[in-house]
């Protein structure tokens, strides 16, 4: 499949107009940074922080099952990933398990009580994101989801086009 062309860029910013109240870089950052935080104070009882419960929850969902695809999923350094796998494990949470197609690769899977704590996020998840969302229309939820969509479409666009 052929890389997206991006779309031509706007005009909404200039040098002058730039604050911090209209910055779609700051504002998507908080947003975030507030969401992370109160799915983190719900986990804590749990003994897992973001870095931990982030490969839990996509292991659980099957999105990934090595290292390096974790590790490029999150954007987060292969180094980091190995540390935060590396609790997982001395928690009991994972395992690493050598795979029989190819024995270089070493695949992670869950272990019954890592299930039961990723089975966990989902629910938390939703309850932060519906928190996060008080006052909006489900037509105003579904505006703000494909806006967002959007944005990452032209990120994604930006950054093929950057490494033709």
């Amino acid at each position: 499949m052929a890389p997206t062309k991006p779309p031509k860029p706007t005009t909404f910013y200039n040098p002058e107009t730039l604050r911090a109240d209209n910055s779609i870089g700051l504002l998507t950052k908080r947003a975030q940074q507030s969401i992370l935080l109160a799915v983190d104070r719900r986990l804590a009882p749990h003994d897992l922080t973001h870095a931990q419960w982030v490969p839990l929850y996509k292991l659980a969902k099957g999105d990934c099952s090595t290292m390096a695809e974790l590790a490029r999923d999150v954007a987060l350094d292969p180094g980091a990933m190995t540390r935060a796998l590396d609790r997982l494990e001395t928690k009991g949470l994972l395992k690493r398990v050598r795979s029989e197609d190819d024995r270089r690769v070493i695949k992670l899977e869950l272990t019954a009580e890592g299930e039961e704590v990723a089975h966990l996020v989902p629910a938390v998840l939703a309850e932060v994101f519906n928190a996060h969302l008080a006052g909006f229309t489900k037509a105003e939820w579904s505006t703000l989801v494909g806006l967002l969509q959007r944005l990452v479409a032209n990120g994604d666009a930006l950054r093929e086009a950057k490494e033709e």
